[in-house]
């Protein structure tokens, strides 16, 4: 019974790194369609989004079932209610990634914004492929550091995005207000992104030493 339960805490773990792989993948595909107006690149970012909702309807089951069959206990415990809260997090970073896609098909042909701004874009989606790379590593290390923090706001990331709303609300904008909107709400679907990684990591900090959440300093 106990290889049975540590083989399906496997399957677990796997299905979230297949999660996150498959969100990577879309960080990617993001970045392309704001980088180029790529049509292409945002229908996959909207595939990648079914796929990943597909996996999490997986890890939702299955940890179900975990807790009302096997009734696992301790650090078993701590693993089921990880997995179940970080499939959540992969799912609304999949989510702010299709939400900042789908700004450019409603723009297409035309770019999303000016040159200017769309060089910040692709440096902040640029910034959330990095981001998201590391939620991958994280979740498929056996062993993560347990002193520090294992993932981390990425500061340039947050100039960034203050610079573009910043430009967005400059009083001399001559794009029109509906274009300076859609830029912002990219922006904070960006933000959501870095915000749900964060939280991915302490949550995978949680499971390994079962420091809360909210005890957790970033250092």
């Amino acid at each position: 019974m106990r290889t049975k339960f540590s083989i399906e805490l496997m399957a677990l773990t796997d299905e979230l790194a297949h999660m996150a792989r498959l969100t990577h993948e879309a960080a990617e595909r993001a970045s392309s369609a704001l980088a180029g107006s790529d049509l292409t690149a945002a229908y996959e970012v909207f595939a990648l989004e079914e796929q990943i909702q597909v996996e999490h309807a997986k890890c939702e089951d299955r940890s179900v079932i975990l807790l009302a069959l096997e009734a696992p206990v301790a650090r078993d415990l701590r693993h089921v209610i990880t997995a179940m809260q970080i499939a959540d997090d992969l799912l609304a970073v999949s989510d702010a990634l299709s939400r900042a896609a789908d700004n450019v098909v409603r723009r297409y042909p035309e770019p999303v914004a000016p040159h200017q701004i769309t060089d910040l874009l692709v440096e902040i989606s640029g910034a959330a492929i990095d981001i998201v790379g590391t939620v991958v590593g994280v979740i498929a290390a056996q062993h993560p550091p347990r002193d520090r923090a294992l993932v981390t706001r990425d500061e340039r990331m947050d100039r960034l995005r203050a610079q573009v709303l910043e430009l967005a609300g400059d009083p001399g904008w001559s794009h029109g207000s509906a274009m300076a909107i859609d830029l912002a709400m990219v922006v904070h679907h960006y933000g959501r992104l870095v915000d749900h990684s964060v939280r991915i990591g302490r949550l995978i900090r949680f499971f390994h030493t079962g420091i809360p959440l909210y005890a957790q300093v970033e250092v």
